[in-house]
């Protein structure tokens, strides 16, 4: 007879912890994080990596509210997870506000300059293109969480001693 498996998508209302099950090494060899867990914890719009490989991250980032404007360096992908976001995305007048040896994306004071690209209306499973030479600005009006694809910035914060399985779930292990 086939097994049954059930599969059961996380949210930042419901979601449960998990882990790695180490069989014959170090549970810190591996990397295991919640991202729900992540950003259930975190500010609102705080930048939190829960993948890495070398310089590219992915980061946890609980929305609620309207996020100031950013202006990434390299392109970014945002995908939500849960929730729903709007994203404003505006072409900046002056793309040379993001200094050229810029990783990931830089804070801006107030609306910048630029003309309205549009808006995008994204719900989970929804991948949004947030290009280099543009600004964008997240809005959600209930609390949800999304995946940013980026080069670790100034403003990444890593917690990886906090949000990581360090130790072995199995017993005896």
């Amino acid at each position: 007879m086939a097994q049954q498996h059930r599969t059961r998508f996380g949210s930042l209302a419901h979601y449960e912890k998990g882990g790695v099950e180490v069989i014959n090494d170090d549970a810190r060899n591996y990397v295991f994080s919640n991202i729900f867990e992540v950003a259930s914890k975190s500010k609102p719009y705080e930048k939190v990596a829960v993948g890495k490989n070398i310089e590219y991250v992915i980061e946890a980032i609980r929305t609620e509210g309207t996020s100031g404007w950013r202006a990434p360096a390299q392109d970014e992908f945002a995908l939500v997870m849960d929730g729903e976001v709007e994203i404003r995305l505006l072409k900046l007048e002056n793309p040379g506000v993001v200094p050229a040896a810029t990783r990931g994306s830089v804070g801006l004071a107030g609306t910048p300059p630029g003309r309205k690209m549009g808006v995008v209306r994204a719900r989970r499973g929804h991948m949004t293109l947030l290009p280099v030479g543009a600004a964008y600005q997240f809005h959600a009006p209930q609390p949800g969480v999304v995946l940013l694809q980026t080069l670790a910035g100034a403003d990444t914060v890593e917690r990886w001693t906090d949000i990581c399985q360090t130790t072995s779930r199995r017993s005896g292990a």
